[in-house]
């Protein structure tokens, strides 16, 4: 059983974060599944510290795209929306280059809360961040 309200759109997705900090390095929403949501980010100049080392808050600005979008797709965005409250990180291997991938899965979703467990991979499927999203869900602002 899907937990979507509705499947989300990848291009959509990925054009609302153009000019972003996300855009900005190199993040891409990818792949959506049945309870996940995933996406990319490049091991370069964007997103490591000065040892040559993925950066931990580029680990965490992945898992906090996946977990967010995830979750705002998960309630009816006529009436509701969601808003981060807390985000934690263990990183537990250093990567140097290439690709890693986040997964986002719902460990709690609730009608005013949710949380997200995100797993940060390598193209080898070595683990090297986990990352939990506590999100509020909250009436969707009126326009004015």
């Amino acid at each position: 059983m899907s937990i979507w309200f509705a499947p989300p759109d990848l291009v959509e997705l990925n054009r609302i974060h153009e000019h972003t900090a996300v855009a900005a390095l190199g993040i891409r929403i990818t792949a959506v599944g049945e309870d996940s949501l995933s996406g990319t980010m490049p091991v370069d100049r964007r997103t490591v510290q000065p040892w040559g080392l993925l950066h931990g808050g580029a680990s965490v600005l992945l898992a906090e795209t996946l977990g967010s979008a995830a979750a705002i797709a998960c309630v009816d965005p006529a009436t509701s929306t969601c808003v981060g409250l807390e985000v934690n990180a263990n990183h537990v291997r250093a990567v140097r280059d290439g690709v890693v991938t986040g997964i986002a899965r719902p460990i709690h979703l609730g009608r005013t809360s949710q949380v997200w467990g995100i797993e940060i991979r390598t193209a080898d499927d070595t683990l090297v961040c986990v990352a939990r999203l506590t999100a509020a869900v909250i009436p969707k602002p009126s326009s004015r």
